[in-house]
This record gives C-alpha cells, structure tokens and sequence, in this order.
C-alpha cells in the first residue's frame, strides 16, 4: 500500500470532499499595464492572454507560488509561477486558502483544463468567463494527502524541464554553428566574396495584395506575407493557401529557387524574415512581399539571409512601432557571403540535417528520441565527407574546443581523393541452396543470412537463424569480415559479417581486395556503407521488381583516407552507435513510462470518492 493510499484511510475513510473552486481560493484578476511600459527582459515576467510573457515589468503583483488561468486568447490555459510575476487583466489569479496547496491545485486544474477550455465562448478573441471558473468543482483532500500527491507528481515534471533545457541548448548550438559556419572570416586562406543582394540580383520586385477572402481551398499556389511568418521555415517546397488568379490585379509570380522577403511585421528583431522556395510550381506572391530572383543555391541563400549578422543588417535603422516595415531598397543592400556553387550546396545540405533535427526536437518529449537518432545519423553521415586540405592547417593553428569543433564541422562539407567500389572489393551475389534437398541444410555449420538476421541480430553479425552443410557451396564460403548488402527487393540494408558465411541471392557480398585490405579497415567501410545504401536506393533498374543498377552499382566511391583517421572515425561512430542503442532501448521507454506514469497517477490521486453530505 502507498502511503498516500494509507494517508487516504487514515484521513478521510468517508471519502474526500469535492468543493467549488470558488469557496477553497480567492480568484482574483490580474491588473492591465501599458504595453509601451514593458521590457524585454528583466526581473518579472507579465502573462496577458497566454503562457508566453507579453514582456517584463519593474513590479510585481503576485508572489511565487501562484497557479492562474488564462481568461482570453488561449483561454482555459493553466499557468503556474514559481517566482514573482505581474497578471495582467486576461489571468484570473487563484490565491489559496489554508484548505488547499497551489502546487496541488496546479496539477489539479491541469486534470480538469479540458472542461474548462469546452466552456470557452468562441468569438473573435475566445473568453472564458468568470462563473466558469467560479464553479469548476474539484476535490480537495487534507494536507497532508495533498502534499504527498504534489511530491509525486512534480517528480514526473522534472524530466520534462530537463529535457526542455536540453532542446533549448540544442537550438542554440545550431544557430551558433549555422552562423559561424557561413562566417567565412574564420577561414583565412579562403576566397569569399562578399555582395549586396542588390548585385546578385535578376529581379527584385514587391508582390500585389491578395486578402484573406482571395484565398480558396484550390486554384494557384500563394504565399501572403503573415505564413512567412507563422508557417514557412528557412525554406518550402509546397505553399498552403491557393487563390483564384483571375481575381487577382496585377499579379506577381515567383518560382524555384527565389526568396521571399515580409516586409511588414510587429518587430524589429524579425522584420523581412525570409525563405526559399525550392517547389515547381509557379506561384502568386501577396502584398507585402518582396521577391528575389537569383542564380544562387537558393537553401544555402537563405540560411544566410537567417544569421545573426543578416538579421542585424534588416533591421539597421528600424524603430520599434506597431508595425515595422522594410522596403526592396532595404533588402538590396544586405550583404551575404558568396562561396562557390558546390561550396554553397554543401553548406545547405549540412544545415538542412542540423534544422531537420531542431525542427524534429520542438515537436515534443517523444520526438527526443528520434531526433538523437537523427543526430547520429547525421554525424555519421558528415564524418565521412572530407577536406583534409582546407582544414588541416586551421586545426593545426585553433585550440578552442568550439572554433576545433566548427572547423571539423566545415571539413565534413566537403569531398575527398575518391576510388570506385569495382576497383576496391570483390563482389559475389547470395544465392539459397535448393530447400528439397535435405542434405544442404541438415547438420549446418555455415551461417546463411537473410533479411531476418539484419533484424533481429543488427548489423555486425557473427550468427545466422539458419545454416548450410558444405555439400550447399557451389564454391568457397564468403570470407570472413566481408560486408553484405541488399540488392533487390529490399534496397540498401547492410552488414559486417565476422565469420565465414553464405547469403541469400538478394545479397551482394563485397570482400576488400587483397592490396587493400592494407589501406582500409573494413569497418570504416561498413560505416561508409550506410551512403552506399542510400546510393542504391536511388538508382535502381526500371521494372516491376525492385533491384540495383549493378553498373552504377561498381561505380559508387569510397574514399581514401589514412588509416589512424579511419580508426578515428571508426572510435566515434563506434560510441554514437551505442549511444543510439541504449537511447533506441532505454530513453524512449523511460520517457513513455514516465509519461504515462504521469497520467495515471494524476488521474488516480486526483479522483476520490465523493464524500456524502
């Protein structure tokens, strides 16, 4: 028996009584200060209409420890401070009495958040009302049973605030190295152009006004100038208004490749936020919009255009106001770094993997999990993208951890001295000794792989679920330590073998060949083959049954690098993939258990039998 259950029968055997929230609390609401008054930082947070600060006051109206509800906005809303803060007149602030705990009644009034969000009145700005508030019956146990549920509870929430420091600190590194990646200044020796937008410039024009009752379901593609804003990331490929154009005056298109500029927004900090759009459709540009024409990679254009420098130079000479505006002169004379095209395009592909995951990780507590596999994946991918030439002599000079890091970071964009798979394996294809002949598969001693065994065994692997006798080999085994990939029918899967073995026939089996096998560790090409998977899923014979272009096939590269680097990478790559496995094993159970521990034990403790009267 727990000891809040004991608590429970010791207590309140009868049952526990349910009050109104009216007759346990004094809801208060909150006091509306000048808007112009608040800062941007400081000592008191302001909540308005919403979890979010509406900015920060000089002074406080109500102490830590107070639980409130959202009256307007995102009514029904549950908030709890656990330092001073000032309530604005859209909070009713909910001060205890001696019969209940805030931190009980917090974690309360979340169990019961739904039925007060069902009594919010729908309207133009949505409000919960007063009497709503005043009525939402909930139970209300002693003390003592309250503080033990409160105990319990904030033990669960604790994950979740450490998690959300750890998704906050992971934001932040990804803007730091996204704008120390693309500040080419760093790199001494490199020739980078610096222009105006303005020069780089085809075209450079506003859109035309399109409202909001222009906007249909179908028709052409649209963009106004608020979804850059609220919908649209660094860049789209897919646009979620449409419009009818007949009933557009003056219209202006944009296509692949252009970016998109607001230039009428609420603040300084984000004015003219910009995106790429990479579809292929040819789309309407709404008012408000500036639209750049180019011959630039347009990704990486647009992560230049988001840096902190970028943003410093948008908003030079603004003031904040109501509504701040820019203009297309404004936009013309920001200044980006220029780099070469293939410099470009790695450059966007390696902030497309590190925005993937920060875009994965605000998704929520679950999506932690699948954004540490991605992290994995991506550094193991970028581990093996090289020039050793533009960074050997900068890591030579650099000894800070970061700048070390953001150097390594700029090697993995780009290439290396490359050697295709034909020259450097042998290749054999699997094949399955015939079934009706008994004598192939009783009392085997040879490992046979499948699918299965990728599956169930994971990826190096030194067993199979089934075996043949020697009287299946049609020649010698497949030595040892070769790697086994899937050719057809299910592409792209591998695996290191470690002992001598057969395959079945959707296998191709690479054996490094002999003077190589000085030059590499068949491990680093184990892990080079998760790119050599995604090259095969991509190039595939034309039919009904899926299979490899085995041409293209041979022509796929492999680095050439020294083999104590391979071993380096091999060390790291080695301890991201335990990493992932105990994640893959432990975290995303932990996290679910804990989530559902939650639930459970919020909804158990916070329901009691009623007590009669």
């Amino acid at each position: 028996m727990s000891k809040i259950e004991e608590l429970v029968i010791e207590l309140c055997p009868d049952g526990v009584k349910y009050s109104k929230l009216i007759d346990i609390v004094d809801i208060q609401r909150g006091v509306r200060v000048v808007r112009s008054q608040l800062k941007e930082t400081g000592k008191y947070p302001v909540y308005q209409n919403s979890m979010t600060p509406l900015g920060y006051y000089e002074k406080a109206n109500y102490p830590a420890d107070t639980s409130f509800i959202i009256a307007a906005g995102a009514a029904g809303q549950i908030g709890y401070s656990d330092s001073e803060f000032w309530a604005a007149d859209d909070c009713y602030c909910l001060v205890c009495s001696n019969q209940i705990i805030s931190r009980y009644l917090y974690h309360t009034l979340l169990n019961y958040q739904g039925k007060l969000i069902s009594q919010v009145r729908k309207a133009s700005v949505p409000r919960l009302s007063r009497i709503a508030v005043e009525n939402l019956v909930i139970p209300v146990p002693p003390l003592e049973v309250q503080r033990e549920i409160v105990k319990v509870l904030d033990n669960f929430t604790e994950l979740t605030a450490e998690l959300t420091a750890e998704l906050t600190a992971r934001k932040k590194q990804y803007e730091y190295y996204r704008d120390k990646l693309l500040n080419f200044d760093l790199y001494g020796g490199a020739k980078i152009e610096y222009k105006l937008l303005g020069d780089i410039a085809i075209d450079i024009y506003r859109g035309s006004g399109i409202t909001r009752d222009q906007v249909t379901e179908s028709g052409t593609p649209c963009v106004r100038y608020g979804e850059i804003y609220t919908t649209y990331n660094t860049w789209f490929d897919e646009c979620v208004s449409h419009t009818n154009a007949d009933d557009i005056q003056n219209k202006k298109y944009f296509e692949y490749g252009d970016i998109l500029f607001a230039i009428t927004g609420e603040s300084v900090e984000d004015i003219a936020k910009s995106c790429a759009y990479v579809g292929h459709d040819k789309c309407l540009a709404g008012g408000d919009i500036v639209v750049l024409k180019h011959k630039q990679n347009p990704k990486y254009l647009a992560y230049a255009l988001s840096t902190t420098n970028a943003r410093m130079q948008k908003s030079k000479g603004k003031i904040k106001s109501k509504v701040v505006h820019s203009s297309v002169p404004d936009i013309s004379r920001i200044v980006v770094p220029i780099p070469p095209m293939d410099v470009q395009e790695r450059i966007a592909n390696v902030l497309d993997n590190f925005d993937a995951i920060c875009s994965d990780l605000n998704i929520g507590l679950p999506a932690e999990i699948e954004a540490r596999k991605k992290q994995y994946e991506f550094f193991r991918e970028k581990l093996l993208t090289f020039d050793i030439k533009v960074c050997d002599n900068l890591l030579d000079r650099q000894t800070d951890r970061q700048t070390d890091a953001l150097i390594r970071l700029f090697q993995f964009v780009f290439g290396y001295a490359l050697v295709p798979l034909e020259e450097i394996f042998d290749t054999r294809n699997g094949y399955t000794p015939s079934k009706s002949n008994s004598d192939y598969w009783e009392n085997g001693t040879i490992p046979w792989f499948r699918m299965e065994d990728i599956r169930e065994n994971g990826r190096i692997l030194n067993h199979a679920i089934q075996s043949v006798s020697e009287k299946a080999i049609k020649n010698n085994p497949f030595p040892a330590n070769s790697i086994i990939i899937s050719t057809s029918a299910t592409i792209g899967e591998h695996a290191l073998v470690t002992v001598p073995f057969l395959s079945n026939q959707r296998f191709t089996c690479l054996t490094l060949k002999k003077k190589y096998q000085e030059k590499y560790d068949i491990k680093f090409l184990y892990y080079y083959c998760y790119l050599l998977g995604d090259y095969c899923r991509n190039n595939l014979n034309q039919g009904n049954f899926s299979s490899v272009d085995m041409t293209k096939f041979g022509k796929f590269l492999f680095p050439i690098i020294p083999l104590e680097k391979q071993k380096y990478i091999i060390s790291i790559l080695d301890r991201f993939d335990k990493l992932c496995s105990d994640i893959a094993e432990g975290l995303p159970a932990e996290i679910d258990a804990r989530r559902r521990q939650y639930e459970y034990y919020r909804d158990k403790l916070l329901t009691f039998k009623e007590k009669t009267v």
